[in-house]
């Protein structure tokens, strides 16, 4: 099972094989070998190959493939063709209910015991990008899968819905903070957002990335290799915010021998929630560290 911390993770169509040998050496924390929309109908099935001879090979990260959505008449080849020990995770799009969800756990389980994996040992992050999607947010994420995080696809979410997308994405914040709250309530890991489509505008994928950071997400996804280091330095604690944090638990710990809950730190009123935080932020970079 995937315990890595994910900050970025970078598609690429599977049917470019000069794409797919660079993806995986470009710092991002997990590769998406992308069999769905960045694949012509006419050549998903022979992409399905090379795919997987891709993840086979020695590679700096982790190795997900995203597969066509259940209800295509791809899904079914997609899945038995990439589930084995070369892959990390499989990224299920346009998600719509639990039993979608539930129904592509099994076949993963299946395959995983056919192919001499653990059962369960294979990832599986659900998109959800669309209305229906989204008023199932709850069920989706409460459902008793493998599943450990969601993650939101905004473009197909704003064409479902009819929506312009505005630079600063504020259209975007009712349906961003329902995917936080839910998995939080289902008590999965903080969720991933969606791509920033103009990938030549850093420093409008920097505010998009800072923006999710601070509602609640934990990672973003990322379609050209120039995004990966702006959006992996987004949802890294700085070294400011790891030193803060050492502070607050170790002088709080200090406190609480002494029978105080309640302490001052450069400035910052401490409590539980407070040294909760900042112990998350001790956590996060241990896995980030590796």
């Amino acid at each position: 099972m995937v315990t890595a911390a994910i900050r970025s993770l970078l598609f690429t169509p599977g049917n470019h094989p000069g794409k797919v040998a660079k993806v995986f050496t470009v710092g991002a924390d997990v590769a998406i070998l992308d069999l769905e929309d960045a694949v012509a109908l006419s050549e998903k099935a022979a992409t399905r190959a090379p795919v997987v001879e891709a993840l086979k090979a020695p590679r700096e990260c982790l190795g997900y493939v995203r597969v066509n959505a259940t209800d295509t008449d791809f899904y079914s080849e997609d899945i038995s063709a990439v589930v084995g020990p070369w892959l990390d995770g499989i990224v299920l799009p346009k998600v719509e209910n639990a039993d979608q969800l539930l129904s592509a756990d099994a076949d993963m389980r299946k395959l995983e015991t056919a192919n001499g994996v653990a059962p369960g040992t294979i990832d599986l992050i659900p998109i959800l990008e669309t209305a229906k999607g989204l008023a199932a947010v709850s069920e989706i994420a409460g459902c008793a899968s493998r599943v450990r995080r969601l993650s939101f696809g905004a473009v197909d979410f704003a064409k479902d819905l009819g929506m312009r997308l505005s630079m600063d994405e504020w259209e975007l914040t009712p349906a961003r903070s329902a995917i936080v709250l839910a998995s939080r309530v289902a008590g999965l890991d903080a969720p991933l957002d969606s791509v920033w489509v103009h990938y030549r505008d850093n420093d409008g994928l920097v505010a998009s990335a800072e923006r999710v950071r601070d509602m609640g997400f934990r990672g973003k996804m990322c379609i050209h290799p120039a995004q990966v280091a702006p959006v992996n330095d987004v949802f890294t604690p700085s070294d400011e915010d790891v030193a803060q944090a050492e502070k607050i638990v170790a002088a709080f710990e200090e406190a609480e021998t002494q029978g105080s809950a309640s302490i001052q730190v450069n400035g910052v009123f401490v409590d539980y929630p407070v040294v909760e935080q900042a112990r998350r932020t001790l956590e996060l970079m241990k896995l980030i560290k590796g």
